[in-house]
């Protein structure tokens, strides 16, 4: 076994193939485009609009929150809302918990 490893040693490693940068450019920017329409756009997107549907709230509004809990908006303050979600039973959120605005009466039909 000895007689392979001065056959071995003797080898060099061959030089890597140079490849052209302007392809390695074109590739980045192919995944950076990429990226940008199908991730970071269509995200941004849908922040937006639940920013504006968190600033449209106002009192008497029905919503579901991101919990799943139903309730009616009985005040609405900077960063918190406070939710009727029964009889004389009240809880307060984070604005931005709230997942979408329900129709007028759609709590009194569940």
């Amino acid at each position: 076994m000895s007689f392979f490893i001065p056959a071995a040693v003797a080898q060099e490693a061959a030089p890597a193939p140079q490849g052209n940068p302007m392809v390695t450019l074109l590739m980045f920017a192919g995944l950076f485009a990429f990226m940008w329409f199908f991730i970071i756009r269509p995200q941004r997107k849908r922040q937006k609009e639940h920013q504006e549907l968190v600033n449209a709230l106002k009192k008497g509004d029905e919503v579901v929150m991101t919990s799943g809990m139903l309730g009616r908006i009985d005040k609405v303050d900077e960063d918190y809302l406070v939710l009727e979600v029964a009889d004389n039973m009240q809880l307060k959120f984070q604005k931005v918990a709230v997942h979408a605005i329900l129709p007028k009466g759609t709590i009194k039909k569940i």
